[in-house]
């Protein structure tokens, strides 16, 4: 990043912080340790709106959530935006949406105002910037492996940290007929890897492994398994074979799939097993992981 960008990354965090206080330009500038004139220039610059200009459009963008979000008053609602009466925001908010709030309320629209710099109000309470990258789906399919296989490593090294009575404690609910466990679903999750990557290099996968399978175990295979998957699946998607078929001759009889049909099986059934084995951990007082849920590793770029 410029240091330009870099300054105005940083104006947009105070921004944030200070959304809801009254601080004209040069109490920005102050904070960020410039003078008001470069602060006006750098963020004129990189967002093509001087900081107040940007500041009054982003409390007009949370207004309009606020409006469809709560049963508040539209005077609440403009007194929360800065401004002294329901005349004043009635027109600012019909400048920038085209109705007046009461209107706009029935029947709304998007909650962001177009903008040069793609900057906006994000709600709950956050501010989103433009992003530096573009992200394709099959990014996205990479990084959904990659959160899996980091996951289900994260999984097992909670698990070490139980006795074996509740590694070993059925689960109610189930994905099939088997019992499930802590340490039976976290030896299918990286058996399934591993099932597979038997498969694609055309060998007999040891079932017998997944019984009552240690913690050591566990992570041993994983550093074997989880690398083997991920570059299968990377070469699929680098070179455009998802669509391409291989044979799995270790079924009965031997059976026909895709790469991306294979992905998808493994993503769809570990997301299932992955969340028995969160709420496992939490009961056994390690909650440490939450959900499990990919939403911000997918969000964050790879390191």
């Amino acid at each position: 990043m410029t240091h330009h960008e870099d300054t105005f990354g940083a104006f947009v965090e105070v921004l944030a912080d200070g959304l809801d206080r009254d601080w004209d330009g040069g109490e920005f500038a102050h904070r960020l340790h410039l003078s008001r004139y470069h602060l006006d220039r750098i963020v004129s610059s990189v967002a093509g709106e001087p900081p107040q200009t940007l500041r009054r459009r982003i409390l007009l963008e949370r207004a309009a959530y606020r409006l469809i979000s709560t049963d508040r008053s539209i005077l609440d609602v403009a007194t929360e935006a800065g401004y002294g009466s329901h005349e004043a925001f009635t027109r600012a908010f019909r400048r920038a949406f085209g109705d007046p709030p009461a209107r706009w309320r029935r029947h709304p629209d998007s909650i962001r105002i177009a903008a040069p710099g793609d900057v906006h109000f994000h709600p709950p309470g956050g501010l989103r910037l433009p992003t530096t990258r573009k992200v394709t789906a099959m990014d996205l399919l990479t990084r959904m492996v990659e959160h899996h296989i980091w996951l289900v490593s994260e999984m097992i090294e909670v698990a070490a940290r139980l006795e074996d009575s509740a590694l070993d404690l059925q689960i109610e609910l189930s994905v099939d007929d088997d019992e499930q466990t802590i340490r039976s679903l976290l030896s299918r999750l990286v058996g399934q890897m591993g099932m597979w990557n038997a498969a694609l290099a055309n060998r007999e996968y040891d079932w017998s492994v997944e019984e009552h399978e240690s913690v050591t175990s566990l992570r041993r295979r994983l550093a074997e398994e989880g690398p083997a998957f991920l570059t299968a699946v990377r070469a699929a998607i680098d070179d455009q074979r998802l669509d391409d078929t291989f044979v799995d001759a270790l079924c009965e009889p031997a059976e026909v799939f895709t790469y991306g049909g294979m992905i998808a099986h493994v993503l769809t059934f570990a997301a299932h097993r992955r969340t028995l084995v969160a709420l496992a951990l939490k009961s056994a007082g390690e909650g440490d992981l939450g959900w499990g849920d990919p939403m911000r590793w997918v969000a964050e770029a790879p390191a």
